[in-house]
Order: C-alpha cells, then structure tokens, then sequence
C-alpha cells in the first residue's frame, strides 16, 4: 500500500494543538517527534527545557485511496483555521511505500535524557548506561510519539520527583507506556495502564516486555471503567484538557486513594483555570502548578482522613469514704457516682457507695 504522510513543523507551544488539529484524520494516531536531536540534560528536577526552543514535526499518515484526496484537503484546512491562532508554516505531503510508512517516523528519535536519572533509549540503539542511569527502552510504533514532548518531559521529571518506592500508579492514556515504564523503574509497586486506542495498548504492551517489568505493569483497554473502584497512590493523566476535565467530572478523583497525588500535563495555560475547577469539584487540592511557556502541569492531592477525635480522659475512681472521716465532706455529683459503678458487685449487692 502506498501512504501520504502529511507533516509541519511547529515550535513546541504549538506541536499539541497542531495534533489534535489533525488527529481526526490520522490513521491509527499523530506522529509527534522533536527535531534537531535530543533535548540537554534537564537540571532542574522539574523543569524540561523550555517549550519554545526546540521545534516539533508533527506527522499523520493518510492511506492513498479513494478516500485520500478529501481527507487531505479537510486535514489541510483544519490547519488553515489553526493557523489563524498559532504560525504555522504550510505542510508537507509526500508518498511513502510501505516499508518507509513503517521506518519514517524513527528518524529523529534518539537517546534522551530526562530529570536527573531517566534516560529514554530507542530499542534499535545501543547505549552504554552510567551507573545512576535508569533506562528507559521505548518503541513507541509509528504514532505515539517519544517522550521528547514538553508535556510528557515534565510528567517525567514530577513522576522521578514525586514517586516512592512501593506507590500504586494509575497512567490514564498511556500511549507507548512511557511513563509507566518510568514509574517501574522508578520503583512502583504495581502500575495500571490504560487507553482507549488499541494500538496504543499493543505499543504499550510490547515496550512492557521489552522493559521486563511484566510483573509490574498491567496494560489494558480502556479507562475509567477498566480501574474500577480501586484506589491509587500516584495518578497520571497526561491528556488534552477536555478530556482531563471529563475525567474529573466521571469520579476519577475517587480513585485517588487519601493522601495521594495526581498529576495533570497536556493542557496550555488558558486552559488551566477549567481544569482547576475541574479538580476542586473531585475533592482535589491543588499543591503545585509548573508552567513552561505556555505548557502547564498541575500537581493535586487528595485528603487525608480526618483523625478521629481522642477520647475523654479517664476519670479517677473516688476513694471510699475512710469510717470516722470528716462528716462534712462535700457530697459527690451524680456523674461521679454514675461512673464508680462496677460490674463486679455480687449481683443483690447495691453499687452505690453507703
């Protein structure tokens, strides 16, 4: 079969709001792949480098049939339209045989630093690993991208910052598993994995296998209804902001457990303050809120069980009126007579004091 592959290349404010322009027409999903080589080792345990300063190709693959011609051009005008918010410079199309369908989108995927331990590697490079290094295998398919975006790079450095070993980690829209991969080798005891597109899941899955951390790793279709009502202590939703706020709104602040951490990147900072509501209204607590030009990253907890109250001080037992004492001690109250009550008295026998 023969493919059009549609292309542009944007700066990294941009690279989201283009592929989901485009996604309508994608087939199996977007392609979004960092140009120029890798970014620099990220100083800051939070921070990526900065959106703006590194360009994005971002790539679809429309199936040269009779349906191609039209698809292009919506794709295209969808573009127009994006343009008119964003400059965007006009896409490329050119035709791939299969074989190259296959491979094109390898190109510019290379090792990859991120935080101060992570390393992303392509599963066809070699790579000599240092001692602190924790690697990260990813073959991500052809439209799932490689952790090289500034939203997944910041998800990256939270999870490294934020994870303890022996976290549960709920990953919603997982794409290549990327971050849940992370999150094993971080040291997670069990991570659940989940998206709605199949071949996501079977990237997923594969990378899982490639990582050997099956027994860590659970990779399934779907989403909220596939988590159940079961509880986790780290929660990652690297999505669009829409769907983020659906989330939120259909209980998935209940599946984090008391005290835990949810995490959500995707969004672009005007889309921030619906988000935040978004989270208030699931009984969130916004902790933290990083922003790289225009990309934002929300950090939200869940509440802690209210302590129960302690209980009342025990009160002393009165001692019993000493025979000959002075008749003019000061009669007790009722409640001290009440609790000097004890159960051993033999039973005809008064409980009241003489």
């Amino acid at each position: 079969m023969i493919w059009l592959e549609l292309s542009v290349e944007v700066d990294g404010e941009a690279a989201e709001a283009v592929a989901e322009a485009l996604r309508p027409y994608a087939y199996g999903g977007v392609a979004i792949e960092q140009i120029g080589g890798p970014l620099p080792a990220l100083q800051d345990e939070w921070a990526p480098q900065e959106a703006g300063e590194a360009r994005y190709a971002v790539r679809i693959y429309i199936p040269e049939d009779q349906a191609a011609p039209m698809t292009l051009r919506r794709a295209q005008e969808a573009l127009w339209h994006l343009g008119q918010l964003y400059p965007i410079p006009a896409p490329q199309v050119q035709r791939l045989a299969e074989e190259d369908w296959a491979e094109a989108w390898k190109t510019h995927f290379t090792v990859t630093r991120v935080g101060r331990r992570l390393v992303i590697v392509p599963a066809w490079q070699s790579y000599t690993p240092r001692p602190e290094d924790i690697v990260i295998a990813l073959d991500p398919g052809m439209a799932f991208g490689t952790g090289l975006h500034p939203t997944t790079q910041m998800c990256l450095t939270a999870l490294e910052a934020l994870l303890q070993p022996g976290m549960s980690v709920l990953d919603i829209g997982t794409g290549s598993g990327i971050l849940a991969l992370a999150a094993a080798k971080l040291g997670a005891a069990q991570v659940l994995a989940v998206d709605t597109d199949t071949i996501a899941v079977a990237a997923a899955r594969a990378n899982v296998r490639l990582n050997q951390v099956e027994g860590v790793v659970r990779v399934e279709h779907g989403s909220l209804e596939v988590v159940g009502n079961s509880a986790w202590d780290l929660v990652l939703v690297n999505i669009l902001a829409p769907v983020i706020v659906r989330l939120l709104d259909a209980g998935l602040g209940a599946r984090v457990r008391a005290g835990g951490i949810l995490v959500a990147a995707g969004l672009i900072a005007e889309q921030a303050p619906e988000v935040i509501a978004a989270l208030r209204r699931a009984g969130l607590t916004l902790s933290e809120q990083r922003q790289i030009k225009d990309w934002v990253t929300l950090i939200a907890t869940a509440p802690r069980p209210s302590a129960p109250p302690p209980p009342p001080p025990a009160r002393a037992r009165p001692a019993p009126a000493q025979s000959g004492g002075n008749r003019h001690t000061p009669a007790r109250r009722a409640s001290d007579r009440l609790s000097s009550w004890s159960p051993l008295h033999a039973p005809g026998q008064s409980a009241w004091p003489p």
